[in-house]
């Protein structure tokens, strides 16, 4: 059974930092692309970044450039996301995904999920 696990979240002032972590079993990790993304009730889920793990290329949405980092430790099969420079604009749910063909900036084209993990920046 593949399971993502995500954690990290919290609530943070704005400028602050927080890491989040997806550790993913059931899966060759190294297979796959993770995903992070983030939902606020009410709108889409959008693609905040995502990091092949076969070749390691990373991408960011235009939102996060300069402040997150994504990252994979293939050994822990773990992937982190490190937010540094938080904005309230940056609240929401974070959910890890992962995808057995690549990247994709689409949600829909992922094939697994974590529960998410609340991130809350206040002003």
């Amino acid at each position: 059974e593949v399971q993502l696990v995500e954690s990290g979240g919290g609530l943070v002032q704005a400028g602050g930092s927080l890491r989040l972590s997806c550790t993913a079993s059931g899966l060759t990790f190294d297979d796959y692309a993770i995903g992070w993304f983030r939902q606020v009730p009410g709108k889409e889920r959008e693609a905040v970044s995502c990091i092949s793990n076969s070749d390691g290329v990373t991408v960011y949405a235009d939102s996060v450039k300069g402040r997150f980092t994504i990252s994979s430790d293939n050994a822990k099969n773990t992937v982190y996301l490190q937010m540094n420079s938080l904005k309230p604009e940056d609240t929401a749910i974070y959910y890890c995904a992962a995808r057995g063909e690549g990247s994709s900036w689409f949600w829909t084209e992922y094939d697994y999920w974590g529960q998410g993990t609340q991130v809350t920046v206040s002003s």
